[in-house]
């Protein structure tokens, strides 16, 4: 069925559990609605029997979940990261509803892999660990008592994702392949250092350059052929400055 391939391909990441009963209930959560790839960062305790107890019959949903040392290797094969914002922040991209980043997550998990990811208990989710969201969701909660327990966040974008699911909403259904979030990363390294060598960003003083570049991209939604094409933009980049430099030091060596 669609809606069933469409859910397989969406991936809930927890970044920094601490309690290991918020993982088992995640699961059942996810359980519930059909969705069965959980992923963990660096959980605080994980197996545990209580997650189990929690999960109730949703244990092979923990038996299969990933744990993964840091947030890149967690979304290394997503080609969209959405990440749960739990307080307004002074960010580049605002966040939007459930209803709406749940049509546009299923339509496209339709055929890429994608993920939601939500923050630590206490703190939520890190700029750093945003910095590598494509688009953030925000659970519009009572402003007087906006604290939802990160099961019960789990459970309710896993409801929105599954009822457009099934509803089989319209969106992108192109047959594009996109670049993976691994293959992102890769270039944002090589933007980065590319940038310092020309002297147009400093290492010492980077700003939010960076995180800004990493929105603008993100809205392009880049296929593997574009970032092939950026990438040799650079690296040809760097042949001139290589060559340059190597032109100059031979004009001096004339010289003496």
């Amino acid at each position: 069925m669609v809606e069933q391939v469409a859910l397989n391909n969406i991936a809930i990441v927890l970044c920094r559990p601490f309690h290991p009963g918020n993982i088992g209930s995640a699961a059942r959560a996810m359980k519930t609605m059909g969705l069965s790839d959980l992923r963990l960062v660096t959980p605080q305790q994980f197996p545990d029997p209580q997650a189990e107890t929690m999960a109730c019959g949703a244990v092979d949903v923990l038996e299969k979940t990933g744990v993964f040392a840091n947030l890149p290797d967690a979304l290394a094969d997503c080609s969209l990261v959405v990440g749960l914002s739990a307080r307004t922040r002074n960010l580049a991209v605002e966040a939007r509803g459930p209803r709406v980043v749940a049509e546009e997550l299923a339509a496209l998990a339709r055929q890429h892999k994608v993920a939601l990811v939500f923050g630590n208990e206490t703190y939520g989710l890190s700029n750093e660990e945003l910095g590598y969201c494509q688009a953030l969701v925000h659970i519009p909660a009572n402003p007087e008592y906006s604290s939802l327990n990160l099961a019960a966040a789990v459970q309710v974008m896993c409801y929105e994702l599954r009822m457009a699911s099934l509803a089989g909403v319209a969106g992108d259904e192109s047959s594009a392949e996109l670049a993976t979030q691994d293959a992102l990363e890769g270039y944002f390294r090589h933007l980065e250092q590319v940038l310092v060598e020309i002297g147009f960003l400093d290492p010492a003083n980077p700003g939010r350059m960076m995180p800004r570049l990493r929105r603008l991209y993100a809205r392009a939604r880049l296929e593997p052929t574009e970032l092939n094409i950026l990438r040799g933009i650079l690296t040809e980049t760097q042949r001139s400055l290589k060559n340059a430099a190597a032109g100059k030091t031979a004009v001096g060596k004339a010289v003496e």
